[in-house]
């Protein structure tokens, strides 16, 4: 049946465009117009005044009466093509049209044509357009126009970045929808309105194409540039983070070979302030004042080879019987205070490397006398 109903619309529309051709004036309808019906609303009509009439200036009227008594209306807006009208642009304002072009002065019909208003339309861009996405599938929807919806499909194209042409899906208004969409590009969407031929048009006419939106996996975006912006930030900031903690990490595993190494160079040098507190605490680091004043000095010796036993030799003894002992040395540290003590237990008694003049040594540190000076070295 509706192939049937199919076939009866196109002879009925076959019939009406010969009947409405055989009523126009012979050779007078061979000239080449373009008409247009925007949307039922307005109609633009157009000739190659140039070709058809060079030199010379025309007048345009129309009617949609029907009846014997046609009243024919003068163009109220001419379209110029150097200086000489080419087109008219008037209201719509029924099915059947017929239209005059006659000379300057309007005493010859130059050219004459009755057709059908309605097989010359063209849509308006469509309104209200939204995209519903369920993982890799879209549906594009928009509103339903107020006449011909019928007569109208949407058709729906798409391309990603990586495409070289468009994609287009068809469907009858006011839903299209398309699927296999990977969720990782970025896609290019716009639709448009088409008139079916020729059931409804003898001109295949669209609409305009609605402006261009920018879908990546379900999200609206300003551009496509935006994805290869948004990814190039992503992976100069992660390179960023991976080469700034890369380097603390070579920083902190040089620090520690350094610390090695230099305590295996140069070993830290002890600080006498904790061996000797009342030295800087009482006389702020006066060692010959400290030494004149100090009765008893009590030295911890941490010595870092095996002690050896001391002992002490009388001042009378031979010079040439200490030459002989090698590796260790007697010396008695004795404060300034009990050296008019003849008693020499009170003497502390302490084993030093061999080195002249030296009174104590400890803590890294040797107390040496010269003349009546002490030096702390």
């Amino acid at each position: 049946m509706k192939l049937i109903f199919q076939a009866c619309s196109m002879i009925v529309t076959l019939g009406n465009l010969v009947a409405f051709q055989l009523q126009s004036s012979g050779w007078k309808d061979a000239i080449n117009t373009t008409i247009i019906n925007f949307n039922n609303e307005k109609m633009h009509i157009t000739w190659l005044a140039s070709d058809i009439f060079p030199g010379k200036n025309v007048s345009f009227s129309y009617t949609f009466d029907e009846d014997k008594h046609k009243i024919w209306k003068p163009c109220p807006t001419y379209l110029l093509d150097q200086d000489y009208n080419s087109g008219c642009v008037f209201k719509t304002e029924g099915p059947t049209l017929a239209i005059s072009i006659r000379n300057g002065n309007g005493s010859e019909e130059l050219f004459s044509k009755r057709l059908k208003s309605d097989f010359y339309i063209k849509p308006n861009q469509p309104e209200n357009v939204t995209f519903f996405w369920k993982e890799d599938a879209v549906t594009v929807s928009c509103n339903k126009p107020e006449r011909g919806v019928k007569c109208l499909k949407l058709e729906l194209q798409h391309k990603s970045k990586f495409d070289k042409d468009w994609q287009s899906r068809t469907s009858k208004c006011c839903s299209v929808g398309d699927q296999g969409f990977d969720p990782r590009k970025c896609y290019f969407f716009h639709v448009r309105l088409k008139r079916l031929v020729p059931y409804c048009n003898v001109v295949e006419y669209s609409s305009d194409w609605e402006a261009e939106t920018f879908w990546m996996n379900g999200t609206l975006l300003d551009s496509c540039n935006d994805d290869t912006k948004s990814q190039s930030n992503t992976v100069v900031v992660l390179s960023c983070l991976l080469t700034g903690l890369l380097m603390m990490l070579i920083l902190l595993v040089l620090l520690c070979k350094w610390q090695s190494l230099q305590k295996s160079v140069m070993p830290a040098i002890p600080d006498p302030k904790y061996a000797f507190t009342d030295l800087f605490n009482d006389h702020n680091g006066n060692f010959q004042e400290w030494i004149d004043k100090t009765d008893h000095v009590v030295v911890q010796i941490k010595l870092e080879y095996e002690e050896l036993e001391c002992t002490v030799e009388a001042e009378n003894q031979q010079e040439d019987e200490n030459s002989n002992k090698q590796g260790l040395h007697e010396n008695i540290f004795v404060s300034s205070g009990a050296a008019e003590n003849s008693d020499l237990k009170a003497a502390q008694i302490a084993c030093l490397p061999p080195t002249s003049n030296t009174i104590a040594s400890f803590a890294g540190f040797q107390i040496l006398k010269n003349d009546d000076m002490y030096v702390m070295l």
